[in-house]
């Protein structure tokens, strides 16, 4: 018998007595690496033996796992493991299939230590460059397995996290074995990917309290890699970092399914972490496309809880700050459209207490802080975004949200959603405070452009509110705007020191495109201003904003027009502190006071005259010894000393306005102009909050009428315009402006104190001239043609046209043909 098996054996064929021999009696003695030196030898002689080799071990493995023998096991692994390493032939693949049905038997296993063993050699097998591709090889199962593992829920921690930690190291082979690859299955379909996403995001929880430390973890000490946390940490952004542009969507889309579904938006940290991996990890030029997921995902969940969305919110801000090295991407208004329509959401839940005005209030509590924490977040984003945005399209942001902005009459207000006025009110501050945002840090070299009057002009009309906030937030933008050297700090406390050069102002020439701007918009800043200083409901906050704006635009925007204008406007302010006819309180009195003590301690020193410095400086010496609560010392304090009224305010504690015409018009400046008072032109803007009656809305009305009055279409003479004529036009304009004054406070006193018969009577009188002047047109337009047979006189000497058919008219000869 024993001859009888000798001699069968040596019948075998090679390659089989070749595997049989390298393992040992002893599995615990090891591979015989002499015989597997023999094996890979033949291996590489004869590679069309390969698929035999890799079959015989796989059948020699299936019987020892089934029988216990792991340490045959773990010999017959080895060799695989030599084996691939060692052969890169054509044959590879077929041996391959052997190789992976053998790691496919060990992890099906329950032992352990069986399944790290396939783990660590697919491992292996995934760095291994093939030469040649595979058409029908399959991955599905590692990868359910593999993912399985990282779940693994085994007793003993210490083998549960080795456990994990396979199947992640094994999640990273299948990725780096296929994403290159384009005859594999393709690892990026969300069949594999949501299984792979969650299964990294659930190992990475537990280092939730440790945010990612740089945007790659090269520097982590031996300890932490082994760690499923850091281990996973480098699986995710290896996985990220070779998503192309099409396969971004079906990795984050996991993402965001798993933090729903774990309810980990509210926590806010781990949600953060996992989006600036997924920032710091993608090619910056795919930014874009993470942020746009981002916002369709705060779309999808307009109806969650307000802590939900804030997350979202929240982790947009943390995204924005990140793609500030990228880009944006190409719909920038997209994203402040759905930023402002989640604004425009909150605060309908807030004032109306539900998600839906169709549905029972009482299904979802909504709680009113939890709103507007959500509110300051979303403002909060909309002004990260806009910082990494360039100048030309930060502007069409700010235009693009101004234009969002209720205004009751002008502008749509808000849809019909229960909220109603309030909501419309709390709206416009909600914007106005993201415009703060966005304009924060705003610089431009041409601010003629950059700030078109479409933006500027509805702006300034809300500093014309009763609403004391929507107020002070335009004056916000309107200093971040015009402050482009850092000089706003340097105006927020209200003083009248004798030395500025203690401010260290930024003071630059003015350029020509600022003098542009000026000349175009300068006007309406006075107006603003002064209207602002007017307002009874100013406070503290907007007389320091006024006082910051006055001083920005001296050093900002300032040439020696525009420095006049402001010495006139600060006399004018003065003078409304002074007159009796506003009803202004006695603080603010006071503060306007104070305001224009504080402006022209200011400029005075600013223009460096002298002599108007001297008088500046005489009368706050008089007002600190007499009338310290006229100086802004002793008004914008938290607790003022002000007296019981204002009657006897005159004197040397006021600045005249001779006297400074004076001394500027020595030093060169416009006497003429510095002589005249300023007077604030109305303007339609008025009607957002300045209609106080009827009479007044009438009044404009019939001063329209006036204006186009047929009466005074009557053509006089060409007048002759010379130098004489245009000089003198400019020295009676105030004349004229005086009687324009004078003729619209009568047409109002007629409206408001005349009799109704005669209001009717005058108004039938118009109606009756009108009607005339348009039976004239129409009697012109509706005449029949001139014909070519002649005209008939009809009575009162007047030429009537007759018409005569076409096949009657007679024609010259040259015009037959």
């Amino acid at each position: 018998m024993t001859g009888v098996c000798g001699c069968c054996g040596a019948l075998r064929p090679r390659y089989k007595r070749l595997v049989d021999n390298i393992f040992p009696e002893d599995p615990e003695d090891g591979l015989v690496k002499a015989n597997m030196e023999k094996l890979t030898f033949y291996a590489l002689s004869a590679p069309e033996k390969l698929d035999r080799i890799g079959a015989y071990l796989s059948e020699r493995l299936s019987r020892d796992v089934a029988r216990h023998r792991y340490g045959y096991v773990c010999i017959a692994m080895e060799a695989l493991d030599q084996l691939l390493m060692a052969c890169h032939c054509q044959s590879i693949n077929l041996f391959v299939e052997s190789f992976l049905k053998m790691v496919r038997k060990l992890l099906e296993s329950d032992k352990p230590s069986l399944q790290i063993l396939g783990t660590n050699s697919f491992v292996k097998f995934a760095n291994i460059e093939e030469d040649t591709p595979s058409y029908h090889r399959s991955y599905d199962f590692f990868v359910s397995r593999f993912s399985e593992m990282c779940h693994s829920s085994y007793e003993d921690p210490d083998i549960r996290t080795k456990i994990r930690m396979a199947g992640i190291k094994g999640l990273q082979g299948v990725v780096r074995k296929t994403v290159n690859d384009e005859l594999q299955a393709n690892i990026w379909d969300p069949q594999h990917m949501d299984k792979i996403v969650p299964s990294l995001l659930f190992n990475l929880q537990s280092g939730e309290h440790s945010e990612s430390r740089s945007p790659s973890p090269l520097q982590a000490t031996e300890k932490e890699k082994e760690s499923p946390v850091e281990l996973t940490e480098r699986c995710f952004r290896e996985l990220l970092g070779r998503a192309a542009y099409g396969n971004i969507k079906n990795a984050v889309t996991p993402v965001l399914m798993h933090l729903d579904n774990h309810s980990l938006w509210e926590g806010k940290t781990f949600a953060v972490c996992c989006f600036k991996i997924i920032m710091y990890s993608i090619q910056s030029q795919h930014s874009h496309l993470v942020i746009q997921q981002l916002l369709g995902h705060l779309d999808a969940n307009s109806k969650n809880s307000a802590k939900v969305r804030a997350g979202i919110v929240e982790v947009l801000l943390e995204a924005a700050a990140i793609a500030a090295s990228g880009s944006v991407g190409p719909t920038v208004l997209e994203v402040f459209n759905t930023l402002l329509r989640q604004l425009r959401l909150s605060v309908d839940y807030e004032l109306t207490g539900s998600y839906d005005g169709n549905t029972n209030i009482g299904t979802k509590i909504i709680k009113a802080h939890e709103e507007r924490q959500l509110q300051e977040a979303v403002i909060r984003t909309i002004g990260s975004f806009a910082n990494t945005l360039p100048t030309y399209q930060r502007s069409e942001v700010m235009l693009f949200i101004m234009g969002k902005i209720p205004v009751p009459g002008i502008h749509p207000t808000l849809p019909s959603t229960g909220s109603g006025a309030e909501g419309t009110r709390m709206i416009q501050i909600m914007l106005l405070k993201s415009l703060v945002q966005v304009t924060a840090g705003f610089q431009t070299t041409n601010m003629l452009t950059a700030l078109p009057s479409s933006f500027l002009e509805p702006l300034l009309s809300f500093s014309l509110t009763e609403d004391p906030e929507v107020r002070l937030l335009v004056l916000q933008i309107l200093l971040s705007l015009i402050d482009r050297h850092d000089n706003r700090p340097k105006f927020s406390n209200i003083s009248s020191i004798s030395d500025i050069s203690v401010l260290k102002l930024k003071v630059d020439k003015c350029s020509r495109q600022d003098n542009l701007f000026m000349k175009k918009h300068g006007q309406h800043l006075y107006r603003h201003i002064y209207l602002g200083c007017k307002e009874p409901s100013s406070g503290r906050q907007h007389y320091e904003s006024l006082f910051a704006l006055l001083g920005l635009l001296s050093v900002e925007l300032a040439n020696e027009e525009v420095v006049v204008d402001l010495i006139r406007l600060a006399l004018a302010l003065q003078d409304l502190a002074l007159s009796t006819d506003e009803a202004l309180p006695v603080y603010n009195r006071c503060a306007v006071h104070a305001l224009a003590a504080a402006y022209l301690n200011l400029i005075c020193q600013l223009t460096t005259v002298p002599a108007f410095c001297q008088h500046i400086h005489e009368v706050i010496e008089v007002r600190q010894k007499e009338s310290p609560y006229l100086l802004p010392e002793d008004v914008f304090i938290d607790n003022p000393k002000l007296p019981s009224s204002l009657e006897k305010v005159e004197g040397d504690v006021l600045f005249l306005q001779s006297k400074i015409t004076e001394v500027l018009g020595g030093s060169g400046y416009n006497t003429e102009r510095l002589g005249t008072p300023y007077v604030p032109q109305y303007t339609d803007e008025d009607r957002l909050s300045k209609r106080k009656s009827i009479g007044e809305t009438v009044s404009l009305q019939v001063e329209v009428e006036s204006r186009n009055s047929p009466e005074k279409e009557e053509r006089t003479p060409a007048e002759e315009i010379t130098f004489e004529t245009l000089k003198n036009a400019i020295v009676d304009s105030v004349g004229m402006e005086e009687q324009e004054r004078e003729r619209r406070r009568q047409v109002v006193e007629k409206f408001q104190k005349a009799p109704f018969e005669e209001i009717a009577a005058h108004c039938g009188a118009r109606a009756t001239l009108l009607q005339s002047k348009l039976n004239q047109i129409f009697e012109i337009t509706i005449r029949p043609p001139p014909s070519p047979s002649g005209t008939i006189s009809s009575g009162y000497g007047q030429s009537q046209s007759r018409s005569v058919p076409i096949y009657e008219m007679k024609f010259p000869d040259l015009c037959v043909y």
